[in-house]
């Protein structure tokens, strides 16, 4: 029986040609599957691609109103907002409301600010809508919440308020009376006939300091321009509260 079994032909189960059937038809139809999951996979390489190729559009500017705090400048405020042009652009853009000279900008200036930063707005409306300062916080910055006008008047009393944080005595008819002798109220004046200006330190601004003694008497806050009416009439009187007990005593060139 063993014998026999070598000769006859194996007989194949009908299942089992049913299921290698199925199997072959299996396999060739996974050639298309593969070739389908090959180009699915190759699409996401492309797209980007595409996407790179399209040039993105420059951000429009936008413009907004910017209100000057002390210590600004025009070169300050336009590396802030990215003016395109830089601060020579914002000048242009301001010059009614600024003037003829650059460099004198005062607190409470408003500025229209044409800047590509998209959160710029944003951060401005933010500020503008932040909670209430603790009484003590908001009494100590009374002084640069305050709206002053952009003339005698307005610097007077804005240097007043600082003086008053510093504790630098002075009054406004002191300082009001000492301005009309040095300058006239001119912020530009420059002395350059006196000794000083012989020695190459002109005396400068509302109440004719010279460089050397703005830089001394400097108060921490106002401009480092001692041109900038507020920084020069604030320095004079640290000084000559020091020199004198208090710019009230200053009654002739100091």
């Amino acid at each position: 029986m063993a014998g026999r079994g070598k000769h006859r032909r194996p007989r194949t189960n009908p299942l089992t040609r049913g299921i290698i059937a199925a199997g072959t038809g299996g396999a060739a139809l996974t050639l298309p599957l593969l070739g389908a999951t090959h180009a699915s996979a190759a699409e996401p390489q492309s797209a980007p691609a595409a996407a790179q190729s399209v040039p993105q559009a420059a951000q429009p500017a936008k413009s907004l109103t910017y209100t000057v705090v002390k210590g600004d400048s025009l070169a300050r405020i336009a590396d802030k907002y990215d003016v395109s042009g830089g601060w020579k652009q914002l000048y242009k853009d301001n010059r009614a409301a600024v003037g003829d000279n650059p460099k004198l900008i005062h607190p409470g200036l408003k500025l229209t600010v044409k800047t590509t930063k998209t959160d710029a707005a944003k951060k401005t409306a933010t500020k503008s809508s932040a909670p209430a300062k603790p009484a003590g916080v908001a009494q100590a910055t009374q002084a640069s919440a305050k709206t002053y006008a952009n003339n005698l008047d307005g610097w007077i009393r804005e240097s007043l308020d600082i003086m008053a944080q510093k504790g630098i005595p002075g009054s406004y008819d002191g300082i009001y009376r000492n301005i009309m002798r040095e300058s006239s109220g001119n912020p530009q004046a420059i002395n350059n006939w006196d000794s000083n200006a012989v020695a190459g330190t002109p005396s400068k601004g509302l109440l004719q300091v010279i460089d050397p003694t703005f830089a001394a008497y400097h108060v921490d806050g106002t401009s480092f321009d001692p041109y900038d009416p507020v920084a020069n009439i604030t320095a004079a009187c640290n000084y000559a509260a020091d020199r004198y007990g208090s710019i009230d005593n200053v009654n002739g060139p100091y």
